[in-house]
């Protein structure tokens, strides 16, 4: 089933469950925008469409294990995708004006509901990779008391102390500590 083309008049009027496990749903875009992003066990998706008169319902859910640095450390992090969506996808051409088609066409091409020769679509492909990207954390963590790298060598701060010396106070004030005052009697 190509998954960038669903046909929304072609469901059943109670609507079409589906399963996603193509790895080529998540590993494109990965690839394509320099994600730094492994895939350790399976992503799968299960989705349910309902199409009706003004949109389309999607619902379903989002599992699988990935590989991402730790945002402090940069160590490899496992982390558990468990994410749960539901959306309603509007019609973009349901209420314009029938005089507006030509700004429509453009419009509707460009969603994740569109029309080609007046059938309505989905991409579900792009649908998934956005809740996809959305499951991933902001700021993945190894663990939640990760020491990170030392500023000045590097050296992870997990492992132990890199014996640096680190500056008391803030260091973008450190050109002030060398400034003298005169004293006025």
């Amino acid at each position: 089933m190509e998954l960038d083309r669903i046909a929304l008049n072609s469901l059943p009027a109670q609507g079409m469950e589906l399963t996603v496990t193509s790895d080529e749903v998540w590993a494109k875009p990965l690839g394509e925008y320099g994600i730094n992003c492994r895939i350790a066990e399976p992503v799968s998706a299960r989705v349910f469409i309902l199409a009706q008169d003004t949109g389309c319902l999607i619902r379903g859910d989002l599992s699988g294990t990935v590989v991402l640095p730790c945002n402090r450390c940069m160590e490899d992090t496992v982390v558990r995708l468990a994410q749960e969506f539901e959306e309603f996808e509007e019609y973009p051409w349901a209420e314009r004006e029938p005089e507006d088609t030509e700004n429509a066409v453009s419009f509707m091409e460009d969603g994740v509901v569109f029309q080609q020769d007046g059938m309505p679509f989905l991409d579900l492909a792009s649908l998934l990779w956005e809740e996809f990207s959305l499951a991933l954390p902001v700021k993945p963590l190894c663990r939640q008391d990760c020491k990170g790298l030392c500023p000045v060598c590097g050296k992870n701060l997990n492992q132990g102390d890199c014996g640096c010396t680190s500056e008391a106070g803030d260091p973008r004030l450190a050109a002030l500590r060398r400034l003298k005052v005169k004293r006025q009697a």
